[in-house]
């Protein structure tokens, strides 16, 4: 089969290797649809470790070929890939905390993922994805099950002032989310004009720019007492900083970004006047996407608005280009088989 192969940090190449070939309790799966995420680009720079050689992506939908299939998941059935890991036996695992395994592994980057003709997935992660959801949309779920976690985590709820920092394809999704969930208030906070509007146009209240304006701005809609939650998305310092200031005493934050390793000053005093909770978050677990797919598939959450840009998965390297390249109007992108 061809696959686009990281062969070291910048070095991504088109090969051609063996087709996998699935074990007891997996299946084949034919690619059809692989969303590129944030960390790909991470991974492909070499800013997040992997395992290489490696063929990326984790948000993957495909047709079941062969393998351990069932009535459910017979050959030609489209399935949405779970790309999380774990061992089943350790002490998170048997908490349900699958996501924290210690011996996990996601596929794309400690095992091949999606960026490939084929690819393997275990039968207790996949999820059929019904006739009304098309694939190119399906794709787009996975990242929504680790938006629906970080909610979850976060207590998002009924009555709640929720502002949405940073208004990417994971920040529009926090903002439907929350409304899904009957939040009073959702403000959404980018420095990216086009995103505030998309933002709006996908039911946020209110959005405005980083900085003074975002804080007048909530202290304002609060009557002077700050959001019940913030939700950090971009995965920059500073921001969570901002947070800080924008939440209630007593309130939340959640910081859903990918930090990197860097020194940068936070105001601590704050965090300790307000009495703030932070609850950090990553991956999903299984049960998050029978619930996602069930929210996009009602029309609860709309992805489709989201997917900007398409490639075949063979101009990767174009693709991850134009994402480490930012664009005022460019949210997910999408690589399809052809």
């Amino acid at each position: 089969m061809k696959a686009m192969v990281l062969e070291r940090p910048n070095k991504l190449a088109l090969r051609t290797i063996d087709d996998p070939r699935p074990e007891e309790g997996q299946v084949l799966i034919r690619t059809t649809h692989a969303g590129i995420c944030g960390s790909d680009t991470k991974i492909y720079e070499g800013k997040m470790p992997a395992i290489y050689p490696v063929i990326m992506g984790h948000e993957i939908v495909g047709e079941v070929v062969d393998g351990d299939t069932s009535p459910t998941t017979k050959p030609g059935t489209r399935v949405l890939v779970d790309p999380v890991l774990f061992c089943g036996k350790c002490f998170y695992c048997l908490r349900n905390d699958t996501h924290l395994c210690p011996y996990g592994v996601l596929m794309g980057r400690e095992i091949n993922g999606g960026f490939a003709d084929y690819c393997i997935a275990k039968t207790s992660q996949i999820y059929v994805l019904p006739d009304k959801l098309d694939s190119k949309t399906g794709a787009a779920v996975q990242v929504l099950t680790t938006v629906l976690h970080a909610q979850d985590v976060g207590e998002v709820g009924r009555g709640d002032t929720v502002v949405v920092s940073g208004l990417g394809v994971t920040g529009l999704m926090h903002v439907q989310l929350a409304k899904t969930r009957f939040a009073k208030t959702v403000i959404g906070i980018s420095r990216n004009p086009y995103k505030r509007s998309v933002a709006l146009s996908l039911g946020a209240d209110y959005a405005f720019a980083h900085g003074d304006e975002a804080q007048k701005a909530v202290l304002d809609i609060t009557d002077g007492v700050g959001a019940d939650i913030v939700i950090e998305c971009v995965g920059y310092l500073p921001l969570l900083g901002e947070a800080i200031a924008l939440a209630r005493p007593g309130g939340k934050i959640v910081p859903y970004g990918v930090y990197p390793s860097e020194k940068v000053e936070l105001p601590f005093y704050d965090f300790y006047f307000k009495e703030l909770k932070i609850s950090n978050v990553r991956a999903a677990k299984g049960r998050d996407f029978t619930e996602c797919i069930e929210l996009v598939s009602r029309g609860k959450v709309d992805l489709s608005t989201l997917i900007t840009h398409t490639f075949p998965y063979t101009e990767l390297n174009s693709a991850i280009r134009m994402l480490m390249d930012p664009s005022d109007e460019r949210l997910k992108v999408i690589l399809e088989r052809v």
